[in-house]
C-alpha cells in the first residue's frame, strides 16, 4: 500500500481483493448462507446458538460458512494485506456479522479450546467501529441497535 501523508493510501490492488471478495460473496451457497444469517441468526446466548445451529445442521453449516468467511476477510484487514478504510466505505456486512456473534464468541472460544477463534474478525469489527465513530459519530450505535434487535 502506498503511504500519503503518514496515512496508508489505497491500491489498485485493494480494489482488486475487494472486488474479487464481492465475487465470492456472490456464490450460490454462501449467498444462501449469508441469506439465512441476516434473516435468522439473531442468538444472544451459546444455549439459542447451540438450539439454532446443532452440529451437522445446515445452519452450522451455514453459520460457518459465514463466520469463517468473513473471518478470512478480517484477516486481511488485521494483516495490513487489504486498506482498511477503503474497505470500510463498502464493507458494513462484516459489522453485521460481529454485531450477531460477539455474544456467544468468549463461549465459543472456549468450547472449542482456541482463544483466538474469530480474533480477526473481533479486531477488524472494534476498528471499523473506531473509524465510524470518526467518521460519523452515532451512527454505529444506530446500526448495532438495529441489527442486534
Amino acid at each position: 500500500m502506498a503511504m500519503m501523508s503518514g496515512v496508508a493510501r489505497a491500491t489498485y490492488d485493494d480494489v482488486n481483493l475487494i472486488l474479487r471478495l464481492y465475487e465470492m460473496r456472490r456464490e450460490d451457497r454462501l449467498r444462501a448462507a449469508r441469506k439465512w444469517f441476516t434473516g435468522s441468526f439473531k442468538v444472544k446466548s451459546y444455549d439459542e446458538f447451540a438450539a439454532l445451529c446443532p452440529p451437522g445442521s445446515e445452519a452450522n453449516a451455514s453459520y460457518r460458512m459465514v463466520t469463517t468467511y468473513w473471518e478470512m476477510v478480517a484477516s486481511f484487514l488485521t494483516s495490513g494485506v487489504l486498506n482498511n478504510e477503503l474497505f470500510f466505505h463498502s464493507g458494513r456486512e462484516l459489522l453485521l456479522v460481529w454485531e450477531r456473534i460477539k455474544d456467544i464468541v468468549p463461549t465459543v472460544r472456549e468450547k472449542v479450546g482456541h482463544p483466538r477463534e474469530l480474533k480477526n474478525l473481533e479486531e477488524a469489527a472494534a476498528a471499523y467501529r473506531a473509524w465510524w465513530n470518526h467518521t460519523a459519530p452515532g451512527a454505529y450505535d444506530a446500526f448495532s441497535k438495529r441489527v442486534r434487535g
